[in-house]
């Protein structure tokens, strides 16, 4: 009952801070040099439309009437939220932005979800053993390479990988999710050419991060083999792989909740990296929206990221407490 409570009330702060990510995109497109409200507006009647003609198509791509008080447009922009209506784009005409963003989402998960995954068990596993041989050749190898490319962004990553591995060894495709000569669908040529053309930037995500999960999950290794279950395990004389699994499961219970968080923070980074291997997800949509001065679209992918960051957080606090049970006793 008490986990109940809390999720609910994880989840109602998550409601009210969509909400004022909302009520900032709402703002900042009104307050952007220009106000390409009014400019769309002005546009629209220079092509012969009536002025409710061009206020209706306004609202229609915006959520909001051009010429109510502010107060009045950003309650019909909440409502129109509330009801999953993010608008119409500008540079996509007579396509909803929700419907946009929704086709891009996938894209954008898929990349994400097996980047960070793959990075995790390389990291933690990595991490492990450099805490358990760190005082040797091993031990020092992991900590150095970790080190390394823990301090490579995510975009260098992406362009040091696509110049290695597409023009200097041509061995992956570049320039497209998958072979535009086959016929999408669930087949498996189709499904081949994906996780083929997929291999690049999944390893860019995971080995920008691969050297912060080695080196966080080392740290907490190293603490826990201080504690008094370890030397009591090996009082009583435990085999190694036992003490192993011990320590593991116990080092590993802090990075449950960065993994949760490093989902959502990722798709910040999808901007780049999408952009780089020309995938149209969420982080390429974002970029050409803002390109193309599409601030419908710009809002929607905005705060669709904004939102699988929130949700991001409160899945890591729920994690967190149902894997240690010493969180759900107090």
């Amino acid at each position: 009952m008490r986990e109940a409570i809390r999720l609910v009330k994880r989840l109602v702060s998550g409601a009210v801070m969509v909400i004022i990510v909302a009520t900032f995109t709402f703002f900042l497109v009104r307050m952007m040099p220009g106000n390409p409200v009014q400019a769309e507006y002005s546009t629209l009647i220079s092509r012969g439309m009536t002025p409710t003609q061009a206020a209706d198509e306004v609202r229609v791509m915006y959520g909001f009437m051009p010429h109510q008080s502010l107060w009045q447009q950003y309650l019909h922009y909440l409502n129109q939220l509330i009801h999953f209506n993010l608008g119409q784009s500008i540079s996509y005409e007579g396509v909803s932005v929700m419907h946009i963003v929704l086709s891009a989402a996938p894209w954008t998960i898929v990349l994400v979800l097996s980047g960070v995954v793959a990075s995790f068990l390389l990291g933690v596993s990595a991490g492990v053993v450099s805490a358990v041989k760190r005082s040797s050749g091993v031990g020092n190898f992991l900590t150095v390479s970790g080190s390394l490319l823990h301090g490579i962004p995510q975009f260098v990553m992406a362009l040091l990988l696509a110049f290695l591995f597409t023009t200097l060894w041509p061995i992956f495709p570049f320039g497209a999710p998958y072979d535009g000569a086959l016929t999408a669908g669930f087949n498996l040529p189709f499904i081949g050419s994906l996780a083929f053309h997929a291999i690049l930037p999944v390893a860019a995500y995971a080995l920008s991060s691969y050297g912060g999960w080695l080196l966080t999950m080392k740290s907490s290794v190293v603490s826990v083999l201080g504690d008094d279950f370890v030397l009591a395990a090996e009082l009583r004389g435990l085999k190694s792989g036992i003490r192993f699994g011990y320590i593991a499961r116990n080092a590993i219970l802090p990075l449950f909740t960065i993994f949760a968080l490093s989902l959502g923070f990722m798709f910040g980074g999808s901007v780049f990296i999408e952009n780089i291997f020309d995938y149209n997800g969420l982080g390429n949509l974002l970029l050409n929206a803002i390109n193309n001065r599409d601030y419908p679209l710009m809002s929607g992918a905005f705060l669709f990221i904004t939102i699988a960051v929130i949700l991001s957080n409160i899945v890591a606090d729920f994690l967190y407490s149902v894997v240690d049970p010493r969180i759900r006793r107090s």
